[in-house]
Formats: structure tokens, C-alpha cells, sequence
């Protein structure tokens, strides 16, 4: 399972959901959208980093990520 932390209105973040649906069609994979807008602690620690994504296992990618970056972290 990964994890995309953004929020509304960032295009880096609806950039990242294209990627992560176009890496679905090459590995099986769930992801989750948090908004970080709703938490405060979020938005202190992913503010000005998002779109960050991250795997159950606590690792990171931080924006900029390309297609191969989503699929290396999903497998």
C-alpha cells in the first residue's frame, strides 16, 4: 500500500496521481490520497515537500518522482 500526501489546488499532486495510476497498469498495487489540509501536523511535516508518497514500510519519495521511482516503490 502506498500513500500520496497532497492536497487540493497542487497540480505537482494531481501530477503524481496520473503517475501512480499509469504505474497500475504495470505492477498490482493499492494507494491512498491524504489531503494534508485536514491535519495540522501533516501540513507541518509535508507542507512544503507535497506531493510526497510513501510505502507501509515508512520509506519516501519526495517530489520530483517519475513513473519508474512509483513502481520500484510499489514492488
Amino acid at each position: 500500500m502506498l500513500t500520496l500526501y497532497g492536497t487540493k489546488g497542487c497540480h505537482l499532486c494531481d501530477e503524481a496521481e496520473v503517475l501512480l495510476t499509469q504505474a497500475q497498469m504495470a505492477v498490482a498495487f493499492q494507494w491512498q490520497y491524504i489531503d494534508i489540509a485536514l491535519d495540522d501536523n501533516l501540513v507541518k511535516k509535508y507542507g512544503i515537500r507535497i506531493p510526497v508518497l510513501e510505502k507501509e514500510t515508512g520509506q519516501l519519495l519526495n517530489w520530483p518522482f517519475s513513473l519508474l521511482d512509483v513502481v520500484e516503490l510499489a514492488c
